[in-house]
């Protein structure tokens, strides 16, 4: 690799040390120094009765998703971060030159599936195994890979990222509620003409606002998006996004915790695959019909 090749991995690489450093730091308040008590509700009880205990599945769930609340909190620093480059150096006639998503992912890569392990494997009591520990250190790196390409977006096309997160909430509702339909099955007091009317009305009403959002595109003779960019957008919106604002705002003051899984994703793998190709099928969907 020659000096010119060295040199576009320098900022990329300062970008993906300080990332890593935050991330890591959340991990160790979280699992080290917080109520681990409170973050992941050991022993959360209803009537009186305990509902959780540290390795339960639902507890267990709580650890991968911390992943993605610290991919969130990403998500919004970073994008926050490199909109207001993008303006300083547009005021001065410059470039930001914001460095590719893939460079920075990769360069946390290493770092955080090692990091992640020490410190939920080491301290505090009760330390994790090795099953949730590499769960969460997937959840965040998958978390990550979603959340980074805001930022050339944020520096470079802070306009077009409004409009693809506009497209993006049109994908929140089939992502969110297609899960609907596994309700009755675990023994909750929803029918199944109620469940699936969810499910397919949250395709609908998805299907309805992005056809909205492609006339106004048009109207206001804005660029669609690429199909896989709008269904990021999507994902970013509906597991980084919502589990950060659950973990900020869903407490009392002062309290945070981590969510359950079962608030954002299907308890059956079939079932959550099926949301991710409603929410696929509507992003090709609209970039078909916008051709």
């Amino acid at each position: 690799m020659g000096s010119s090749g060295i040199a576009s991995w320098r900022r990329p690489l300062i970008e993906a040390a300080l990332i890593t450093l935050f991330i890591l730091t959340l991990f160790y308040y979280w699992f080290a120094l917080a109520d681990r008590y409170a973050v992941f509700l050991y022993g959360h009880t209803a009537d009186g009765i305990p509902l959780t205990q540290p390795f339960d599945a639902l507890t267990r769930s709580r650890y991968w998703m911390a992943g993605l609340v610290a991919a969130g909190a990403v998500l919004v620093l970073y994008a926050v971060v490199n909109w207001l480059g993008g303006r300083l150096a547009a005021g001065r006639g410059r470039s930001f030159g914001a460095p590719a998503a893939w460079q920075v992912w990769a360069l946390c890569a290493l770092p955080l599936a090692v990091g992640i392990p020490v410190i939920t494997m080491t301290v505090n009591t009760p330390a994790l195994p090795l099953s949730p520990a590499v769960a969460a250190t997937a959840a965040t790196l998958a978390g990550l890979a979603v959340a980074l390409p805001a930022g050339r977006w944020a520096a470079e096309r802070p306009g077009d990222l409004l409009w693809l997160a506009a497209g993006g909430l049109g994908l929140v509702p089939p992502l969110l509620l297609v899960r609907a339909v596994e309700l009755p099955g675990r023994g909750l007091s929803v029918s199944p003409i109620v469940a699936w009317g969810a499910a397919v009305g949250s395709f609908v009403a998805g299907a309805l606002w992005l056809a909205l959002l492609s006339v106004l595109r048009r109207w206001r003779r804005r660029p669609p998006p690429s199909a896989l960019a709008l269904f990021l957008a999507g994902l970013a919106l509906s597991y980084l996004l919502l589990p950060l604002a659950h973990y900020l705002l869903a407490g009392p003051p002062g309290f945070h915790y981590i969510s359950d899984a079962a608030n954002f994703f299907a308890v059956n793998p079939l079932v959550q695959l099926l949301a991710l190709l409603a929410a696929a099928g509507l992003a090709v969907g609209a970039q078909i019909t916008r051709r």
